[in-house]
């Protein structure tokens, strides 16, 4: 079945439907994709969209075909026509504008580059001047200014490369502060150079000769080795203590009524090289001070009294001195290593130990 035998078919189903009478068939030639009743076409009045203006399809044709070849009709050559003399136009008005600004542009630059008389403002290049030149006239300058000075002060003026004498200072009028006497040179030798200030004793010093004078009445003279005020530690009081008077020294700044240094707060070994060190932090937690206690010990054969029995904090951290540096205790309850294994070899602390196993 062709198209045409489909359209027919249809259209009969549907004559049928409205009654019977099929529509009559239209003449031969008849283009069937266009309105044929013109009268129908003219009533329709398009509305207007949103901007209020009426458009309509212009169903002119645009093109004609004569001979099997497909050429414009006048119509839309026509239309072609004016669209490209309405675009030359405006392409020959902008380049109007482009040509008006570049013509400005020129002459704002030539009116800005001179001056009122129409002369331009370029100014020659500065000569430039040499070192030797300027500090000549920096010479003729300060001489100029001295000679100044001097005919102001009533004198002759100093010949050139002289320097004028300075004129006699007034008499002090009374009240006057005095000047100050001129401070001596300092020389190579340092000879003859201002002293330097003594330095102000620190707050700390009185505590620190009472805590000296403590130990010596209570245990002996000779147990305190130095008393010093350590700077770079607060300003702490440090007393160096000898070993086998040390644990007399700890129950004496323990249990004495204006030490009581009931607190034990750190405490640390520490290889020195020449000799090994243990260092005890002590603290009275009422009255806030604080006292630090150094105890040397031989390197071949380390010995420093156990101070647990005093306080308990110190179990722990003499083993830890005990295993790392080599410190023996002597009155510690339970000293063996806390950190290596114990058949560990050597003392990792200490500066002149070397590992069995290197990789270790």
């Amino acid at each position: 079945m062709t198209e045409d035998d489909k359209i027919k078919k249809a259209a009969e189903e549907l004559a049928k439907e409205a009654g019977g009478n099929p529509p009559e068939p239209a003449p031969e030639g008849t283009d069937v994709s266009m309105p044929q009743n013109e009268d129908e076409v003219a009533k329709y009045k398009p509305e207007p969209d949103k901007d209020g203006e009426i458009h309509t399809n212009d169903v002119g044709a645009v093109e004609k075909v004569e001979d099997g070849k497909a050429s414009p009709t006048k119509e839309t050559v026509k239309r072609a026509e004016a669209l490209q003399a309405q675009g030359d136009e405006v392409a020959k008005e902008q380049a109007r504008d482009v040509q008006a600004a570049v013509e400005g542009k020129k002459e704002l630059s030539e009116t800005s580059g001179a001056d009122s008389q129409g002369a331009t403002t370029e100014k020659p290049p500065a000569k430039a001047v040499t070192t030797d030149e300027d500090r000549e006239a920096k010479i003729r300058r300060a001489q100029e200014a001295r000679a100044a000075r001097a005919a102001a002060a009533g004198g002759a003026a100093p010949a050139e490369g002289e320097t004028a004498e300075k004129p006699a200072r007034a008499p002090r009028a009374e009240g006057e502060r005095p000047a100050r006497a001129p401070r001596a040179a300092k020389t190579e030798d340092g000879e003859g150079a201002e002293p330097p200030k003594p330095k102000e004793p620190s707050k700390n010093q009185p505590l620190l000769e009472r805590y000296a004078a403590i130990v010596a009445e209570a245990v002996g003279a000779d147990a305190i080795e130095s008393a010093d005020i350590n700077e770079k530690s607060g300003e702490i009081p440090t007393l160096t203590v000898k070993g086998d008077r040390w644990f007399r020294t700890a129950e004496t700044l323990k249990m004495h009524p204006e030490t009581g240094m009931n607190y034990l707060r750190n405490v640390s070994g520490v290889d020195q090289e020449t000799h090994l060190e243990v260092v005890y932090h002590l603290i009275n937690l009422t009255t806030k001070q604080e006292v630090c206690v150094k105890v040397k010990a031989d390197r071949e054969k380390p010995v420093v009294p156990s101070i647990t029995p005093l306080w308990a904090t110190a179990n722990w951290n003499e083993r830890e001195i005990f295993d790392l540096l080599g410190v023996d205790f002597p009155g510690h309850p339970d000293l063996r290593r806390i950190m290596m294994a114990d058949d560990w070899v050597g003392h990792p602390l200490r500066k002149d130990y070397e590992p069995l196993d290197p990789e270790v």
